[in-house]
C-alpha cells in the first residue's frame, strides 16, 4: 500500500515539463557546498551511499519563500533522517552566500551547495532568468533513491509542499516511518 501510494504521489506531483522523470538516472556532480557556515567539498555519489537524498533547488538565498523552505526543511530534518534520507538544498548563489545561508535559515541542520551551470542544466532547473549575472533556479525538488535513480519529482514555484511531499516520498521509498 505504501508504495502504491508513492508512486501516485510520484506521477501526481510530475509536471508535463520536468526532464528528470522517476526511474531516470540522477546525474552524478561534484560541487561546493556549505553546512553551519562551513565550507565543503559534496558529491553526490557520496552522498547516495548512506541512503536516498533529497536534492531540492531553490531560487536564491535569502529571499522570502527559499528562508521559509529552508527552515521548514530544518524543522523536519529529524524526520528525514529517521527515514533513512539526507537532504541537500541547491541554488545557483555562490558558496560564500550559502554559506552564510546555511547558518541562518538551514540552522546548521543540512548543507546547501551551489548549483553551476552544468547541474542547473543537467537537473533541469534553469527558471529562464538571470539575477546579478548568475542563473535562477526553480524551485523543484528530487528525490533521489540510493541506486541513483529519480524516485519523486515535485516541481511548484510555491514552496509550501515541498517538505511533505517530499518526506512521504522518502518514506514510501524507505518503508520507515
Amino acid at each position: 500500500m505504501r508504495r502504491l501510494l508513492g508512486v501516485l504521489l510520484a506521477l501526481a506531483a510530475v509536471p508535463a515539463s520536468a526532464a528528470l522523470r522517476p526511474g531516470a538516472p540522477a546525474p552524478d556532480f561534484t560541487t561546493r557546498g556549505a553546512v553551519a557556515g562551513k565550507v565543503f567539498t559534496l558529491h553526490l555519489k557520496e552522498e547516495l551511499r548512506h541512503g536516498p537524498v533529497v536534492l531540492y533547488f531553490f531560487p536564491a538565498a535569502f529571499t522570502s519563500g527559499c528562508s521559509a523552505e529552508a527552515r521548514a526543511f530544518a524543522e523536519k530534518i529529524d524526520a528525514f533522517r529517521a527515514a533513512g534520507a539526507r537532504v541537500i538544498g541547491m541554488s545557483a548563489d555562490p558558496v560564500d552566500k550559502l554559506a552564510a545561508f546555511s547558518k541562518a535559515e538551514c540552522a546548521g541542520k543540512f548543507p546547501v551547495a551551489s548549483a553551476g551551470a552544468r547541474i542547473v542544466k543537467d537537473y533541469d532547473v534553469a527558471l529562464g532568468r538571470q539575477v546579478q549575472g548568475r542563473d535562477v533556479t526553480t524551485r523543484t525538488s528530487y528525490v533521489i533513491g540510493r541506486d541513483g535513480r529519480i524516485a519523486f519529482v515535485h516541481d511548484d514555484m510555491n514552496p509550501a509542499e515541498h517538505v511533505a511531499t517530499t518526506l512521504a516520498a522518502v518514506r514510501s521509498l524507505t518503508n520507515r516511518p
